[in-house]
């Protein structure tokens, strides 16, 4: 295991920032100063100014998170964060990202290899998002979101999109994305005309929100561990 991956599976910081750690040179593998290309193994000593750290047993969280809540470790704004909502032992960190206003199905889990290929779009783990809109979308409108729009940042890829309600002054979409931009779904409304007025998670690679309320939080079974493992090829 890389030196990173190990400090972020002891809870000590992100893979990031672990890198930080290690460049600044206090980060020791058997009494010597661990490189970012060092590899741990199980009986090396690994200490962060000189104290002793080890590997925390991997775990899994699914959060609601609620709205005004960022999806970070700490925040310099000092707004609450997803991490405050879910006091797990061994500590847990957010895969990816919702946006504070976003609500919905959120995963944490101290399983950086997990993590990485959750959020990476080559693996296109499926997101389902319910989006309340400004008016009422057109079949083109929504033929546009299925194909791809173009954003500032290039095409979006193909998506399942269906209306869930539709009326004169507003609409509830569902929308089945397989990347993760930066406010993807609010940018792609807003593309074709009908801005998001509430965006909610309520699927992320196959889990659903069933009987948790904003706020809530549980652990994930062996079995949805092993299909999100299966899903990104672990």
């Amino acid at each position: 295991m890389r030196l990173n991956a190990y400090l972020a599976r002891a809870g000590v910081a992100s893979r990031r920032r672990a890198d930080d750690l290690i460049r600044a040179g206090r980060v020791r593998v058997n009494g010597d100063v661990g490189q970012l290309n060092t590899v741990v193994g199980r009986h090396d000593v690994v200490e962060v100014d000189g104290e002793r750290v080890q590997r925390q047993p991997l775990s899994y969280v699914l959060l609601h998170k609620p709205a005004g809540v960022v999806t970070t470790a700490s925040d310099p704004q000092g707004r609450p964060t997803v991490v405050e909502l879910v006091p797990h032992e061994p500590r847990v960190v957010p895969v990816g990202r919702l946006d504070v206003d976003t609500t919905g199905a959120l995963v944490l889990t101290n399983d950086g290899d997990l993590a990485h290929r959750l959020a990476h779009p080559r693996y296109g783990v499926p997101k389902v998002y319910e989006a309340h809109v400004v008016g009422s979308p057109s079949p083109d409108a929504l033929a546009r979101l299925r194909d791809g729009v173009e954003l500032e940042d290039g095409m979006t890829a193909p998506a399942l999109v269906r209306a869930l309600v539709q009326g004169d002054r507003s609409s509830r979409l569902e929308l089945t994305l397989h990347e993760g931009r930066k406010r993807q779904v609010r940018r792609m409304c807003e593309s074709v005309g009908h801005p998001v007025r509430g965006l909610r998670r309520v699927r992320y690679a196959g889990l659903d929100l069933e009987g948790l309320e904003p706020g809530e939080w549980r652990e994930l079974t062996a079995a949805e561990v092993g299909l999100l493992k299966a899903a990104v090829g672990l």
